[in-house]
């Protein structure tokens, strides 16, 4: 059975299907032992979907480290009454988390919010595409729509049918709102030293 979790460098598995639990296709799971999860919006509110945010109250979390070393030796540490993942996630009546991205990487198109991670999932679900990136591309009645730059697998030509044979499949399978509204084939995407993708650049 695959049990999906969730954590960071600077923290052990915060969340995840631990064993015991009804496993929900698609979620992280639900908070774990020693972790006060809490979803908080922009303005510091709880809300239903936000940021993953650990409570740091008198049980302050084991798992969550002491802080960063900085060059001068000081240890910096998490401030205020919570310490912030950067990811955005939102829950479900059963306390289920499903991640939906990084904070910053999270954009709006017509007003809607867009998960490139989502897109991302459906995107490489198709048998050519072998890596997809999603970010928000200018336009002139949205604001902003969603352009996905794919690297499609060994031995598939970038023609317009492949193209639009990736676009019919991702339509039938995302709300209107969500469709990506363009894909540029590239060879590779452009990477850090540990391998993540350079939305930035992009």
């Amino acid at each position: 059975t695959i049990r999906d979790g969730y954590g960071q460098t600077e923290t052990t598995a915060q969340i995840g299907n631990s064993p015991g639990q009804t496993i929900k296709l698609g979620t992280m799971g639900r908070p774990l032992p020693g972790y006060p999860v809490r979803l908080l919006d922009l303005d510091g509110n709880l809300a239903q979907e936000g940021e993953v945010c650990l409570a740091l109250g008198e049980l302050r979390p084991a798992g969550l480290m002491q802080g960063y070393q900085n060059a001068d030796g000081a240890v910096s540490v998490a401030e205020g009454a919570y310490y912030r993942t950067g990811d955005i996630a939102f829950t479900d009546e059963d306390g289920y988390l499903t991640f939906v991205g990084r904070s910053d990487d999270v954009f709006k198109s017509s007003d809607y919010r867009i998960s490139p991670f989502e897109l991302e999932s459906v995107l490489i679900e198709h048998e050519a595409v072998a890596e997809a990136a999603v970010v928000p591309a200018p336009d002139e009645i949205r604001l902003s729509v969603p352009k996905a730059y794919i690297s499609l697998l060994p031995g598939i030509e970038p023609s317009p049918e492949t193209v639009l044979s990736i676009f019919q499949y991702t339509h039938t399978r995302l709300a209107p709102f969500k469709r990506i509204r363009q894909i540029e084939v590239v060879a590779e995407l452009p990477r850090t030293i540990s391998g993540k993708i350079k939305r930035g650049q992009l």
